[in-house]
């Protein structure tokens, strides 16, 4: 399982993807955090805080993180090569797993950059370290929660299609309705009493709660309950497929 893992983490940084969506990632947080005068500007923050980053982040996962899963199983369907996989002496769920560590693995790599801007941070405050860090360790937990909530959900819409260019679309409308779909719904307020139970279905309700510090296993289990889900799924399809054979 593990070697499948290094050979698709592997494959992505020959193909440049990788390398592409690392630097995207990092880029795009760069120029909104330090660069262009926006609500997420450090600088005009007034105080020494990280949230900008934990608000954008979010938002450019929902669309890199599909642009990393969208040929996972797709590509091994379009070239034939899937079949080559149900030969190996491995389970569904063991394919699955070892693309689903690749895909977190890549997560964790964007992710860990930025570093240097809490380490920046740090200094900037008045006086040095007046930062909320356990804030900002649990936003950090948070959002590689959520990154690998949306590789789980970027490999379902990947099994589903030979197509890379319809697995990145499904992949982005399931993970955009999964953080925001449940908000938008609480929002409109027409369950009444029910309002919060269908807000805290949604990824941002735990998301934003994990980042205010404080590791709730509520919060840790919707997660991986949400991973497992869509982990249990993919599986579905991939053994309907053998079924058809």
């Amino acid at each position: 399982m593990y070697t499948l893992s290094k050979k698709e983490l592997g494959s992505f940084f020959f193909s440049l993807m990788g390398y592409l969506t690392i630097i995207v990632f990092l880029l795009l947080n760069g120029l909104m955090l330090w660069v262009f005068n926006s609500d997420f500007n450090i600088m005009d923050y007034g105080y020494a805080g990280l949230d900008g980053l934990f608000l954008i982040g979010p938002f450019l996962f929902l669309f890199l993180i599909p642009a990393i899963t969208m040929r996972m199983f797709s590509e091994e369907k379009k070239n034939g090569t899937i079949e080559l996989l149900f030969t190996k002496p491995l389970s569904e769920y063991q394919i699955i797993f070892a693309k689903l560590l690749a895909g977190i693995t890549l997560v964790f790599i964007s992710i860990l950059p930025t570093i240097v801007y809490y380490i920046s941070v740090y200094m900037l405050g008045d006086p040095i370290g007046n930062v909320d860090t356990g804030s900002v360790i649990g936003s950090y937990i948070g959002l590689l929660f959520l990154g690998s909530a949306f590789v789980a959900i970027g490999l379902f819409a990947s099994v589903l299609t030979n197509n890379q260019i319809v697995a990145f679309i499904v992949a982005i409308l399931l993970s955009v309705f999964c953080y925001l779909g449940f908000e938008t719904v609480y929002n409109m307020d027409i369950f009444g009493s029910l309002n919060l139970f269908v807000r805290s279905l949604g990824i941002r309700y735990h998301y934003e709660s994990i980042s205010r510090g404080v590791i709730d296993t509520r919060d840790v289990l919707y997660f991986l309950s949400v991973i497992a889900l869509f982990v249990m799924l993919t599986r579905v399809v991939l053994l309907s497929r053998k079924w058809q054979k």
